[in-house]
């Protein structure tokens, strides 16, 4: 992927923030613009700033550390540079790297911004094995009705989870009337999810399917569907199916909407090695010690391109982007990433606080980073 537009996928990871997730304090400012100091205070305890609700964990499944560790001097220099607050490598389910940084310890959460993305397509999969979302063929006027006679009539699940809607979308930060700055920021339609109000009026620019266009308001719009499909909230249908049964550390903590949602795109915390137990849940195949919990067919789809005309690198799965070095990862701006080499047997885990959203030479440095701790690995 060329440079410019690594820079730019990642600017479309989180959308209007401030004007979609109900901060606890009017004066708050928005996360994009957070200094240095409001970083390293409220990245790890985002629900002081912000209304969340709560997934609860259970008993937690053990991280064995391996019998020798990666080097520290592997990752001195970038840790150090990029703000990196927590660095984990696990191969073969085995801690091989575990670094923190910015005063964080083990069992502080960190906000993931758009890696919750990657959760809620999970819970998508879940839905699926349930038997409460048909299959992604099915439409998604079946499971939000208030779409129906809107640009989303004939719209697939599978198209929502590829970024193919065809709805028109302008994700403009710099245009304070773009729908990216708009979309759930009041309600207005009571009893109605002001994102699904904002979004059934929007025209068709596309045929479904078609063409990747990044769309921040639609991953949202999945959570709404997740939760309607099988009558719980995003966070205690998380909790039945990834953070009690494959054995996560602590509770983790999803920001909400105005209407008290879960946003489905956006802002779960979650302690490091439990990014690196969602990884290594998508890496087992979806299996929680014997449950299948997400169909194999869909981790699979869901981790590998399913779309390709107008998508960067490789390509894009189900709310998991394809790098071009075979490796699948969620994404968030300010540094969050998992990554997972599937032929590695190995999961790579950042979290940081990036003095800017975006940065073409940041993406590039992560980059270079990931592929160096990748190929120390491989001679574990």
């Amino acid at each position: 992927m060329r440079p410019f537009l690594l820079a730019a996928a990642a600017a479309a990871l989180l959308a209007a923030p401030a004007a979609a997730q109900q901060a606890l304090k009017p004066d708050t400012p928005s996360i994009l613009v957070w200094s240095p100091e409001q970083q390293k205070a409220w990245y790890p305890a985002i629900e002081t700033v912000y209304r969340v609700n709560t997934i609860k964990a259970g008993e937690a499944k053990p991280l064995p550390r391996a019998e020798r560790m990666l080097p520290d001097a592997l990752s001195d220099e970038y840790v150090a540079r990029e703000n990196v607050s927590g660095f984990l490598v696990l191969k073969d389910g085995k801690i091989i790297a575990e670094r923190y940084g910015l005063g964080r310890k083990p069992e502080d959460r960190w906000t993931s911004f758009s890696v919750a993305k990657s959760v809620t397509s999970t819970l998508v999969g879940a839905a699926i094995a349930d038997g409460k979302i048909a299959s992604v063929n099915a439409p998604v006027t079946d499971y939000i009705p208030e779409l129906r006679g809107s640009g989303y009539d004939g719209v697939t699940v599978r198209q929502l989870l590829m970024m193919s809607s065809g709805v028109k979308w302008n994700e403009d930060y710099t245009d304070p009337n773009s729908d990216v700055a708009r979309a759930g920021s009041a309600i207005l339609e009571p009893g109605v999810n002001p994102l699904v109000s904002y979004m059934r009026k929007l025209p068709r620019a596309n045929e479904p399917g078609t063409r990747f266009t990044y769309n921040t308001g639609e991953t949202d719009l999945v959570g709404v569907l997740v939760s309607n499909a099988v009558g719980k909230s995003l966070s205690e249908y998380a909790s039945e199916k990834i953070w009690k049964p494959y054995g996560m550390e602590r509770d983790a903590i999803w920001v909400t909407d105005l209407a008290g949602h879960e946003r489905g795109g956006c802002c779960i915390s979650m302690t490091l090695r439990d990014y690196g137990r969602l990884g290594q849940f998508l890496l087992d195949g979806g299996k929680a010690g014997d449950k299948q919990v997400v169909p194999p067919e869909f981790v699979r789809e869901a981790t590998t391109p399913q779309i390709t005309n107008g998508a960067p690198e490789r390509g894009y799965g189900y709310f998991w982007w394809m790098p071009a070095s075979g490796a699948f990862e969620g994404r968030g701006i300010f540094g969050q990433s998992v990554t997972v080499f599937p032929e590695d047997r190995l999961v790579i885990v950042l979290n940081a606080a990036w003095p800017e959203a975006t940065s073409r030479d940041r993406s590039i440095a992560r980059t270079v980073f990931i592929n160096a701790v990748r190929a120390a690995a491989r001679d574990f």
